[in-house]
């Protein structure tokens, strides 16, 4: 059984390969592996191409599936740049050396906190991390102190989260680097206990407003695109801040990079520099992904409250363990 699976396996890798390989000979211009949100990197994308001329191909999956891909896909792989959501995913490309470094010009627009030290990625946007709750249910006094609090007792029943996605598992990953391994094990033990789990922050956040269940742990945008729009999925809803540089205020880091096999990597290098630069920062201060921008200077939509008024930890992007995390949230069931 297992040399079938392992035939089937490398079948379809090889496949992909093909696929890729074909992908990047029919392409113009740079090739993005994209796992950000669709409509903000096609938004960067169109605006990129219509100031300098260089053509963008976008491939769409998630962080988790294109870290993978791309350190299967080694030297071979046909990606220009690879965009996500977390960081994780980026430290997993890192560390298998597929990347290249990110040009100084394009660092020095990003302030030291929202990139790795090494500067082979750099952040390009950011989320925060709040817990979403019914405030019909509940009162401030009412609300967990820490993230932490989500695993005692009390909290049984009465909250939410997507323990699947990739967003979730690198607030995980924050936790374990703050907090360290007995006492992140020791939470995910109370989270098992504890709560009700949905498939996507969206769905999540769905449930809490429609009372079932009283919060849930999710990234600050889905509230504000919610409003933004119709506001039926979130009028029930307010966002708690947990603050102090509790785990629970952790801002996550969207990263971009260059990978090392490029073909194109004079036009890689200047799509991530115009990215993290004052026109493509500019799309998140005015657009409707409602994520944060990181370029030095720049102002993010001023519907959130401000990065630096959310007193989040200092975590060092780099070094957030995703299959670390996976281990341990399949050791206590939630995987």
């Amino acid at each position: 059984m297992k040399s079938t699976h392992f035939a089937l396996t490398s079948a379809a890798l090889l496949l992909a390969l093909y696929a890729s390989s074909a992908l990047a000979q029919d392409a113009e211009g740079i090739v993005i592996y994209n796992a950000q949100h669709e409509s903000l990197t096609n938004e960067w994308a169109e605006a990129f191409t219509k100031e300098t001329g260089i053509k963008v191909t976008i491939r769409k999956g998630s962080d988790t599936e294109f870290g993978n891909q791309i350190v299967a896909e080694g030297k071979l792989s046909p990606a220009d740049v690879f965009l996500t959501e977390n960081s994780p995913a980026m430290a997993l490309v890192d560390n298998a050396g597929l990347f290249a470094p990110v040009e100084a010009d394009t660092l020095a627009q990003v302030p030291e906190e929202f990139r790795p030290a090494n500067g082979h990625w750099t952040g390009i946007a950011a989320r925060s991390t709040v817990f979403a709750y019914d405030k019909t249910k509940l009162t401030a006094d009412k609300l967990p102190k820490s993230l932490l609090d989500l695993a005692d007792p009390s909290w049984k029943g009465r909250w939410a989260a997507s323990p699947s996605g990739a967003d979730f598992q690198a607030i995980v990953g924050a936790l374990l680097e703050l907090k360290g391994e007995a006492a992140t094990v020791e939470w995910l033990k109370g989270m098992k206990v504890n709560f009700t789990a949905y498939r996507g922050n969206s769905t999540a956040m769905k449930a809490v407003n429609a009372g079932e269940v009283e919060g849930a742990v999710i990234y600050h945008y889905y509230y504000y695109g919610d409003q933004a729009k119709t506001g039926e999925n979130s009028k029930n809803v307010s966002l708690h801040l947990f603050k102090n540089q509790d785990p629970g205020a952790f801002v996550s880091i969207s990263g971009g990079g260059v990978l090392a096999s490029s073909k194109h990597p004079k036009e890689a290098q200047a799509f991530l520099k115009w990215i993290t630069g004052k026109t493509g920062q500019g799309i998140l201060r005015t657009g409707t992904s409602f994520e944060y921008a990181v370029g030095t200077g720049d102002e993010s939509n001023p519907e959130l409250t401000p990065l630096k008024d959310l007193q989040a930890p200092k975590v060092e992007a780099s070094k957030l363990d995703s299959k670390k995390v996976s281990e341990l949230m399949t050791a206590a069931g939630l995987l």
